[in-house]
């Protein structure tokens, strides 16, 4: 939390305020569940989740004063359906889409917005870090368009939520997955 404060201060003396903010870390340390270890367990749920909160708190107050703000946060499809061998990342990943709608209405009156992105396989090095006969013979036919998705469809959409465009769009979950999962 305090080196996360540390950097928001510093960022916004070189820059000014933050009035747009994109939780994206995420990390993963897969095992099925007899086998997770409470380290695994940990580092998932403080990275995914904490983290969430770490950067969100320092920035709230200056958005409630300034009366705007954008916060939108990365979850997953494993958020949203789970996923075997991954109870702590779909726990974590869900629990920042629950963050993202209770705080939306925290946010609503003084114009922030809050919303989520569940992405599901997107080309970024995570997932391609699975291996490939697992990635071609398990996950992409699972995707009804035939293939992982790519970052920068993802970050349309972050660019989307962040715009004025966006301003009546608060507590959404917006899912792009290539229809592998309709929430």
């Amino acid at each position: 939390y305090d080196a996360c404060a540390a950097g928001i201060k510093q960022v916004e003396a070189d820059l000014g305020p933050v009035s747009v903010l994109v939780n994206n870390a995420g990390i993963t340390r897969d095992a099925m569940f007899h086998k997770l270890t409470r380290e695994q367990w940990k580092e998932v749920i403080e990275t995914n989740l904490s983290g969430v909160f770490n950067m969100t708190h320092p920035l709230w107050g200056g958005m409630r004063d300034r009366k705007f703000g954008r916060v939108i946060t990365i979850s997953s499809i494993n958020g949203q359906k789970g996923q075997a061998g991954q109870v702590n990342y779909s726990a974590a990943k869900a629990g920042d889409i629950g963050f993202s709608k209770a705080l939306a209405q925290e946010g609503a009156r003084a114009g922030i917005t809050v919303n989520v992105i569940c992405p599901g396989y997107i080309a970024t090095e995570m997932v391609k870090a699975i291996d490939e006969k697992v990635l071609n013979e398990r996950i992409i036919p699972q995707i009804p368009v035939g293939r992982l998705g790519e970052p920068e469809e993802i970050a349309r959409c972050v660019v989307f939520l962040a715009s004025e465009d966006a301003g009546f769009i608060t507590g959404s979950t917006i899912t792009a997955n290539g229809g592998q999962y309709f929430a």
